[in-house]
């Protein structure tokens, strides 16, 4: 007997954190779209977890100061429960959610770590589609060095900027996502689903 395998929403997810890991940084912005619908969004900015170290260099880049999460931010376990339940919006089940990402590593570990300490589940599961493994695999690209932003953008030129806010390169990833996997651009005005 043969199952019908369960529908699976891709979803692009992209994070700015306070440090490498999430032991040594704070999960700071959380920005989502849909693959196939970029207009269907999440965004969080989040505060930093107490007696977390705070990295100055990375603050440098996504300009996200502790004033600033204070005044904006939300509780990590509000930003992680509002995240499931706008997965569950999106990708009802059976569906299954995909986080897509690009080097899905760095973000899937505090996605995943923040889920799980949060609310006690990862909606995602243990696992992430990585388009620079995408990019290497499809273009036999012989040296992961050769599958940075700069790399992949010569054969796959993208509108958008790389901006270091969570939303916008999660939009941008979305883009590079439906070049690598052939799958169709979004009608101009298209609803969300």
């Amino acid at each position: 007997m043969t199952r019908t395998p369960h529908p699976e929403v891709l979803v692009s997810v992209d994070v700015e954190t306070s440090g490498p890991t999430p032991g040594t940084g704070s999960l700071i912005a959380l920005g989502a779209c849909l693959v196939v619908a970029p207009g269907e969004t999440f965004y969080r900015e989040i505060h930093p977890v107490e007696g977390i170290p705070w990295d100055r260099a990375t603050e440098r880049i996504h300009r996200l100061t502790r004033p600033i999460l204070a005044e904006r931010g939300v509780p990590p376990a509000d930003a992680m429960s509002d995240l499931v339940a706008w997965l569950g919006r999106v990708a009802p089940a059976p569906a299954r959610p995909v986080f897509v990402g690009f080097n899905a590593p760095f973000d899937w570990m505090f996605v995943a770590d923040y889920l799980h300490r949060f609310t006690g589940d990862n909606p995602f599961g243990y696992g992430a589609l990585d388009l620079k493994a995408v990019y290497l695999g499809r273009h036999g690209v012989t040296r992961w060095s050769e599958t940075t932003q700069q790399h992949v953008r010569r054969i796959h030129p993208i509108a958008q900027r790389h901006t270091h806010h969570a939303l916008e390169d999660a939009v941008e990833q979305a883009e590079l996502a439906r070049r690598l996997l052939g799958l169709p651009e979004p009608e101009p005005g298209a609803p969300a689903p």
